[in-house]
């Protein structure tokens, strides 16, 4: 299969753990570990032939799925989204895809409990296509956990509740909560969409949500470290304000043990998100740049073109004028001009006396002086 369960520092998260009566859907859901994974995210990709990965590898994770790769902070993230109190990490189990459809989706975490299927996502970029590649994604792990069952059949194949969610600490003004839409990607309106698919949006970067940071103290950290990071990066190297909010967060009990035991990878992730977040927004920035300016020029270009519309227009009338002049110098009625120049009567009786006008005008004006 061309999709691939996602492993880390080699601990499977697709754990063999779950309710008895979820065994049936874990069974099916299950996608298996090849002896060679390829896992590909965000368009860097590594090939996995051992237990261990060196730290300069090409596959770069991402520090929100490392850190909820432990089953117990990735159950309080799940109670304090939900509103739940599961105790038990076993009941979770993990079943993230990874593979070159993928690639550039960032899906960070996938995971079942209690017969819900939810999605976890980290976004520094806000995109109103998050609904459409959730679409993609979860046809994917539904057809995964069906493989085996009779679609054709008369009995009703259950699957478990989807849950969508955002986790969005970008730059840009966001609100707390946020509704995105598969039906607002949707050409044609309509009040009851056939087909639908929501995803909450929370922000999460300081001053935002801070409610629901109080209940889950790792989402806290976490929203803190990147904010630091982020902070210390606009006024020195990338590198070193890296290196300076590690520091910081291992003193102050922020994300301690995990920065301590991740510390270089931690950091090299951390770059690489950074340089990835600076470059998608100056690539925006060029883009909005090379809009205006694409604008400038074809509002100069329609200038010039409707210059040369007004010179021909003028051009026009003026030579009308000399024709009604030449008309009326022969002694022609405004009706026969009319039929002669094939012009509205009333066109050239206003534009009569629009020349009278000038003449008159022509005959107060103070003789020019003689040189």
């Amino acid at each position: 299969t061309a999709s691939f369960i996602l492993s880390h520092i080699g601990k499977s998260l697709c754990f063999d753990f779950n309710l008895k009566q979820q065994r049936g859907l874990r069974e099916r859901c299950r996608i298996g570990k090849p002896p060679a994974a390829i896992f590909i995210q965000g368009g860097i990709y590594m090939n996995q032939t051992t237990q261990t990965q060196p730290v300069n590898r090409l596959y770069k994770s991402r520090i929100f799925a490392m850190l909820y790769s432990d089953r117990k902070d990735l159950l309080d993230l799940y109670n304090a989204v939900s509103g739940k109190h599961y105790e038990d990490p076993e009941l979770l189990e993990i079943n993230t895809l990874e593979n070159a459809i993928y690639m550039s989706m960032h899906n960070d975490l996938s995971f079942l409990i209690d017969s819900r299927l939810s999605l976890y996502e980290h976004q520094s970029t806000y995109s109103p296509n998050l609904p459409l590649r959730y679409l993609f994604y979860i046809s994917d792990l539904y057809s995964g956990m069906t493989k085996d069952e009779n679609l054709y059949g008369t009995k009703r194949i259950q699957i478990p509740t989807p849950q969508f969610v955002i986790f969005y600490n970008g730059s840009q003004e966001q609100p707390d909560r946020k509704i995105l839409r598969l039906s607002d990607a949707y050409c044609v309106k309509e009040e009851h969409p056939a087909l639908e698919l929501t995803a909450v949006m929370l922000n999460i970067n300081r001053g935002h949500n801070e409610k629901l940071k109080e209940m889950c103290k790792s989402l806290k950290d976490y929203s803190e470290y990147t904010a630091r990071v982020r902070e210390y990066a606009q006024v020195k190297p990338v590198e070193e304000a890296v290196e300076q909010a590690i520091r910081e967060c291992i003193q102050e009990g922020i994300l301690s043990e995990f920065l301590k035991q991740n510390r270089a990878e931690a950091k090299q992730v951390s770059i690489y998100e950074y340089d990835e977040e600076k470059h998608m927004r100056q690539e925006r920035e060029a883009s909005w740049e090379e809009g205006r300016e694409v604008g400038r020029e074809e509002g100069r270009e329609e200038g010039r073109v409707q210059g040369r519309e007004e010179g021909k227009f003028e051009g026009k009338i003026e030579l009308l004028r000399m024709q009604i002049q030449k008309k009326l110098v022969k002694g022609k009625s405004i009706s026969e001009i009319s039929e002669e120049l094939e012009e509205e009567e009333d066109v050239i009786a206003q534009m009569i006396r629009e020349m009278g006008e000038e003449r008159a005008a022509d005959k107060h004006l103070p003789p020019k002086l003689s040189h």
